[in-house]
């Protein structure tokens, strides 16, 4: 027994000696104290937590669902065939990817369905670009079952919106809220018809704002994408439908997933509605939207860059180069510029910026906050159009180009070359249900050179040639890629 005491106690001094030693050499490192959960003070506020009946979304889906409804896009089979469910639209991306709408077609119907939103009365119905894009017909279906033939309003693929319409008066439609009051962790229903199920709602929390995922670049040389994100269930079909807030309100339209597989996996993004809002109110009242540029090259900043560029902060949105004869550079703003807020709105990325700018048109004064040197200076710049002026592009007789089913182009120097022509204007898009759409075999490029025999030189030429017209009308022109002169007859 003595000799065990005697074992303990030299091995008790070892350890003694040691922690000294360790104490010793370890004098100058902090002592960290980890709080442990018994102890951490015990919030009771019974008022902010959620009660039974705030988790019950059923009064929602009431007052939503009979605005949002199911479209059916009819496609002619070789347009079809070269979307391929928009596999290209992506760059090949395996994970982002914009809800394919359903119901993929037999040989002889490509039948493919989204949703949309009835935003007015009289029929007007907001949804996504690629839910119209290429249809040849567009039949929309309300919760009550009646059916309707829509025509295109117009389309823009920068934001990937699109406005359609069906005649009919008297509907139920949803109020817009505010999207820059949405906060991360709000509670959101979407709302549409996934997989062909009409007026299915899920639920979910806003994950995050002002989401830029590459969705638009391959359909836009001017893509906007400042999603909001939302782990609500979004699937095929559910592109055009509604993202609203527990009051009911329309927060933002549906438009891609976040999925390896193509199907819900975790995350969706939405247009938010404050960018809604101004490309639907364009599209109705001017036939096109008008889109302010600022005439910069930009890219997010972070610390790496901001260490690189030796900046006294690490968030907002650099300058990397100005356009001559832009917005910015007549406002005095120089490359190596940060821009931290639009208006009083604190942007600190690109998508932010982006979002903030489109909501303008042309002519349109905006204040801007930029960082130079690390101080920070109020600069004031009137929007341009992306022609470099102060100024609408209105288009001209939007009443002849809506009857035609197509919207059109002046050509440039380099294109009338390449086509090998004096004059002449491009159609760039061809809707359904206009005149060249169900009278004619027209595709999207054609050249049209003369009016029965008259030059035409540019886009009002067209409408002027037009409007003068009754009974028929003989279109003559070229394609760039392909040899010979077409003619198409119109009836008017």
């Amino acid at each position: 027994m003595n000799k065990f005491i005697s074992i303990f106690s030299a091995g008790l001094a070892g350890s003694l000696i040691t922690l000294g030693t360790y104490k010793a050499l370890d004098l100058d490192r902090k002592e960290v104290v980890f709080q442990k959960a018994e102890e951490m003070p015990i919030i009771r506020q019974a008022s902010n937590l959620p009660t039974a009946a705030e988790l019950d979304f059923s009064a929602q889906a009431e007052k939503v669902t009979p605005a949002v409804v199911n479209i059916k896009a009819k496609r002619a089979a070789q347009n079809f065939a070269q979307n391929d469910m928009f596999k290209d639209f992506f760059g090949g991306s395996p994970f982002f990817q914009e809800p394919p709408q359903q119901n993929q077609p037999k040989e002889k119907e490509n039948v493919a369905t989204g949703s949309g939103v009835i935003i007015s009365k009289d029929g007007y119905i907001v949804t996504n670009n690629h839910v119209v894009a290429d249809a040849t017909e567009l039949e929309v279906s309300l919760t009550d079952k009646r059916t309707y033939k829509a025509k295109v309003i117009g389309t823009d693929p920068s934001t990937d919106l699109a406005v359609i319409q069906i005649k009919e008066s008297n509907l139920p439609v949803l109020a817009f809220g505010n999207s820059d009051a949405v906060k991360v962790g709000s509670w959101v229903l979407a709302v549409g018809s996934p997989f062909n199920l009409t007026s299915t709602v899920t639920a979910g929390i806003v994950s995050a704002k002002a989401r830029n995922i590459s969705l638009l670049r391959e359909r836009s040389n001017v893509p906007v994408e400042s999603f909001i994100q939302t782990d609500a269930a979004i699937n095929p079909g559910n592109s055009g439908g509604a993202l609203v807030n527990l009051n009911g309100d329309l927060i933002g339209i549906n438009t891609a997933i976040a999925s390896p597989t193509g199907a819900y996996s975790g995350y969706g993004f939405a247009v938010p509605v404050n960018l809604v809002t101004k490309v639907v109110e364009d599209i109705i009242k001017y036939g096109s939207v008008q889109r302010g540029f600022l005439g910069i090259v930009i890219r997010d900043l972070d610390g790496n860059l901001a260490k690189e560029k030796d900046l006294s902060i690490s968030e907002g949105v650099l300058v990397d180069s100005v356009n001559k004869e832009s917005a910015a550079k007549d406002a005095g703003i120089h490359k190596g510029d940060v821009i931290v807020k639009v208006g009083s709105t604190k942007v600190s990325s690109v998508a932010e910026l982006q979002e903030q700018i489109v909501r303008h048109r042309p002519g349109d004064k905006v204040a801007l906050t930029i960082n130079r040197d690390g101080k920070e200076i109020l600069m004031n710049t009137t929007l341009k159009n992306k022609d470099g002026k102060s100024e609408l592009s209105k288009s001209e007789r939007k009443e002849i180009f809506e009857l035609l089913g197509a919207e059109f182009t002046d050509l440039s120097a380099k294109e009338k070359k390449t086509a090998k022509v004096e004059q002449g204007v491009k159609v760039i898009k061809i809707f359904p249900g206009g005149k060249i759409r169900t009278q004619t075999d027209m595709k999207d490029g054609f050249i049209i050179t003369k009016v029965d025999k008259q030059p035409v030189n540019s886009a009002k030429d067209l409408a002027t040639l037009m409007e003068k017209k009754s009974g028929g009308v003989m279109l003559e022109g070229v394609y760039e890629d392909l040899p010979g002169n077409y003619y198409f007859a119109i009836g008017l």
